[in-house]
């Protein structure tokens, strides 16, 4: 057994229980029904011993787990849990359960200590067992959490849930950033051929962002829009499919099914579900056929909108100085602010992409300077030119 390994590992499932155990009971502080309220308070009591059990353990390897506090990225989680509904936190939360039975995975392949192996496993079957009760708090039509429907619904409303989340949040760091880069690239342009002329790189800043926010918005608004229209072309390709040949539909969706892990048994019991309400079997032909579902298309209005505010957003970032500067102090104080722009853009990728931070932020910020240097040399080689 490698030890440091495994005690990296210990202290990483100790503030893991730990973590968990916090969302549970701030879960729990927002619900209003009491048998959820009751399940998720029970949850976090286990949790806390699974984290005193590993926090002993450290103890008794010479090695402390610290003081538990959470990361930025962490309560930016929770913050957007509490905010979701009922069934995306417990989505949330169930995909936590997931991760930290991964881990008790490594640590059983590592520790030769009989007494962990069996706290491991105990502490594997009560995660599975809290994914479970979490599966049965989502389900809204009262199948046990085992049953086939359940799963599928639970995967449906995974997808939602990144589509809610992930989808508005990526759209909004892609537009900051978009503005951010493409104002900070003329920035740095025609300062360098203009000799930083406050004026000319003012009057380029602001054109560049009110042209980086239009052209974002109506993008965003046709690109939206036209994905609907495609979607709503092949629903009614679908519908016409399913009113023409019911029976050979029914059998494409439980074949479907059985590609995914169900029985035969199973997957026809589902589909004789679904076959009673055409509407939700229409869309799930859809989404399984084709890969295409309505949630994954925000509406076109609000796409222009918020592509237009982000883009907007961020291109003003590296103008700003401009208005309150002038020369070689405003392009200075531009290039400051803006390189910890990029890097804040970058960092708070994090909050849906799960990835390092740092790493995110650092690499955002590369770009972006890479991109100014650029264009600032461009704008120095062009300067004779203009004079």
């Amino acid at each position: 057994m490698n030890n440091s390994s495994y005690i990296q590992n210990l202290k990483q499932a100790w503030r893991d229980e730990m973590l968990s155990a916090a969302n549970y009971r701030a879960l729990a502080a927002k619900e209003r029904d009491s048998r959820r309220k009751s399940i998720l308070l029970k949850m976090a009591d286990a949790e806390d011993k699974h984290a005193a059990r590993w926090a002993q353990r450290l103890k008794d390897l010479s090695a402390h787990p610290g003081e538990f506090s959470e990361t930025l990225a962490e309560r930016a989680r929770r913050w957007m849990m509490l905010k979701s509904s009922p069934d995306v936190a417990a989505q949330m939360l169930e995909a936590g359960e997931a991760g930290a039975d991964a881990l008790y995975e490594t640590m059983l392949a590592q520790t030769e200590s009989k007494a962990d192996k069996k706290a491991i496993l105990e502490f594997q079957k009560e995660e599975k067992a809290h994914s479970l009760m979490l599966e049965e708090m989502l389900d809204g039509r009262g199948h046990p959490p085992h049953h086939p429907q359940s799963r599928l619904d639970s995967i449906f409303r995974r997808e939602k849930w990144h589509v809610r989340a992930g989808g508005w949040i990526g759209q909004a760091i892609y537009g900051v950033n978009d503005g951010l880069g493409a104002a900070f690239g003329v920035v740095s342009g025609v300062a360098g051929a203009t000799n930083t002329n406050s004026e000319f790189v003012l009057l380029s800043g602001f054109a560049a962002a009110i042209a980086s926010a239009l052209s974002m918005g109506s993008g965003a608004y046709l690109a939206t829009k036209s994905e609907r229209e495609v979607y709503q072309a092949e629903l009614e390709r679908e519908k016409k499919e399913i009113e023409e040949n019911p029976e050979e539909e029914k059998e494409e969706l439980e074949l479907f099914y059985q590609l995914k892990g169900f029985s035969p048994k199973e997957a026809k019991r589902m589909v004789a579900r679904l076959a009673k309400e055409p509407d939700h079997m229409l869309k799930t032909l859809a989404h399984e056929e084709l890969g295409l579902s309505e949630q994954s298309f925000p509406k076109p209005w609000s796409a222009a909108a918020s592509a237009t505010i982000s883009t907007a957003v961020g291109a003003m970032v590296p103008v700003l100085p401009f208005i309150f500067w002038t020369g070689m102090t405003a392009l200075g104080i531009s290039f400051i602010v803006s390189t910890v722009a990029h890097f804040i853009v970058g960092a708070s990728k994090v909050v849906v992409t799960g990835r390092s931070w740092l790493k995110s932020g650092t690499e955002m910020t590369l770009v972006g300077l890479g991109e100014a240097v650029i264009t600032y040399m461009i704008g120095l080689w062009i300067a004779p030119l203009i004079d």
